[in-house]
């Protein structure tokens, strides 16, 4: 690999697709973002064109490569993270998709999962996949377009029919059609995995009306899943490699490689996420577990959370109710008073994620002397993203049976050194946070590295490592008990 200097990873979010140019030291060289459309064809429908986020990625590689002068024999490997859950099938003949890809904030499966439910398939579901029934999982959007697009059954049963998560399709795209495959991460969370036996399980395949034909390959992410087509793009074939669902590789990317490392990544909600290692273990309620990635024929699995509403917040301080014009005034502000005044805000405005998973909460803000001020809202704001981060850890230390050993963090508001402070204060552990940008993509960059020979080992990636500014808890026991109840008394009011 004398002659290859960078990886160039391609990082398909929700809402828009990246492609990220990354050296041997593991900084950024150049990145190019491509938004694409978001489809609602009802309420609570959402949709993804894969012909145009496909489309888009080319674009972006061409112009990433374009902008920072780099010729195509200097890229060592192509890697991948993708959004999670959003999942789609297509004619393996034609290549077209049947229908659109199905994002994971459709809904369109609510009404298959509440049939499941009621039809007590919950243990079984949680026992083989480790997750709760919920459309937020790929299996019952499956289901409904099998149901839903005439003629699929047919085309099926001759497999004819392929399905995939957006990691799967870019890789089939990218080889011309000669890969299908996928990685443990993206496999683990369509609800169609089995995370004991790691293969897909016939009798969930069978439930929600599939064929086993139709599923990809599941490799480890440090495999070489395939090379590029040079009809499709580059005169060389280029080996993919790092496929990873982008919390996975943001676990990766922040090196937590060990049981009780856990990272958090703070941006409109919150994805929180612990290494638990090399054996699967029964979450507590509220949690999933999952498994993290799979590497050097070893498989490592985690527990997670997600959180609804953590940066969102401050979003509406700043849009809904204008108690500020920007982010960046929460910390003065919160900062200018002692304390929080017994103020509390529940931000509950879609419901209460993990570990509460009500629907029915909404937002609550309560406590409130005749003396509070918008700074004392403002502060209560921003102490409701620690304490939802605490809510997930105190339930997987106390009832997941594994410590947390530091948390790393990375995300937008993770810049607000009063958020930052306060965290560590109610965890009473380090809060490390991550200097480095795009830890999803480099984090799929370390598995397409080590995948290809152009980092050797573990160690020189850990040895790549940002260290960023760690926070220390200097909080009193009994102070951190008083604040952490009375956050639990409004989330109990919240939920009323």
């Amino acid at each position: 690999m004398s002659n290859t200097y960078y990886i160039l990873s391609i990082d398909q979010s929700t809402s828009a697709t990246k492609a990220i140019l990354f050296n041997k030291q593991g900084k950024l060289i150049s990145r190019t973002t491509v938004p694409h459309k978001q489809y609602y064809p009802q309420p609570g429908f959402v949709e993804h064109d894969p012909e145009e986020i496909f489309d888009n990625t080319l674009e972006g590689i061409h112009k990433t490569l374009e902008d920072a002068d780099i010729r195509e024999d200097e890229i060592a490997a192509l890697a991948i993270t993708n959004q999670r859950e959003t999942v789609m099938i297509w004619d393996k003949n034609t290549g077209k998709p049947v229908y659109n890809a199905t994002v994971w904030q459709c809904q369109r499966g609510a009404h298959y999962c509440d049939q499941l439910k009621e039809k007590g398939y919950s243990d079984m579901i949680m026992q083989k996949t480790g997750l709760i029934i919920d459309p937020y999982f790929s299996a019952s959007r499956l289901h409904w377009i099998m149901q839903n697009v005439e003629g699929l059954n047919e085309k099926a049963e001759k497999g004819a029919l392929l399905m995939g998560t957006m990691d799967t399709w870019l890789l089939w795209k990218l080889t011309g059609g000669k890969i299908h495959a996928t990685d443990y991460s993206n496999a683990c969370r369509t609800m169609l995995f089995n995370i004991h036996t790691l293969d897909w399980d016939d009798e969930l395949i069978a439930l929600f009306g599939l064929q086993k034909n139709m599923f990809p390959e599941v490799k480890f992410s440090n495999d070489i899943f395939g090379y590029t087509d040079p009809e499709i793009i580059f005169k060389t074939p280029l080996p993919i490699a790092g496929l990873l669902g982008d919390s996975h590789a943001a676990l990766f990317g922040q090196n937590c490689f060990e049981p009780g490392m856990a990272k958090a990544t703070y941006g409109t909600g919150s994805s929180m996420m612990m290494n638990i290692g090399t054996e699967p273990r029964n979450a507590p309620d509220g949690l999933v577990t999952s498994i993290g990635y799979g590497l050097d024929e070893t498989v490592y699995y985690v527990y997670e959370g997600n959180i609804h509403c953590t940066g969102d917040t401050l979003n509406w301080l700043k849009n809904e109710i204008q108690l500020i014009n920007d982010a960046s005034e929460t910390e003065p502000l919160a900062r200018s008073v002692e304390n929080n005044n017994g103020v509390y805000l529940v931000p509950a405005f879609v419901g209460l994620g993990a570990p509460y998973w009500d629907n029915q909460a909404r937002a609550c803000l309560s406590g409130m002397p005749r003396n509070t001020t918008k700074a004392h809202i403002v502060r209560a704001a921003l102490e409701s993203i620690a304490y939802q981060i605490k809510d997930l850890i105190s339930l997987m230390e106390l009832k997941g049976g594994i410590n947390l050993k530091e948390l790393r963090v990375d995300g937008g508001p993770t810049r607000n050194i009063f958020l930052m402070q306060f965290q560590s204060d109610m965890l009473d552990r380090d809060v490390s946070r991550s200097e480095i940008e795009e830890v999803s993509a480099l984090g799929s960059t370390f598995m397409a590295g080590l995948a290809t020979g152009f980092w050797k080992d573990m160690d020189e990636i850990k040895s790549l490592r940002v260290h960023g500014q760690l926070f220390e808890s200097g909080m009193q026991p009994k102070e951190r008990e008083k604040l952490y109840k009375g956050w639990q008394k409004a989330v109990a009011r919240a939920r009323l």
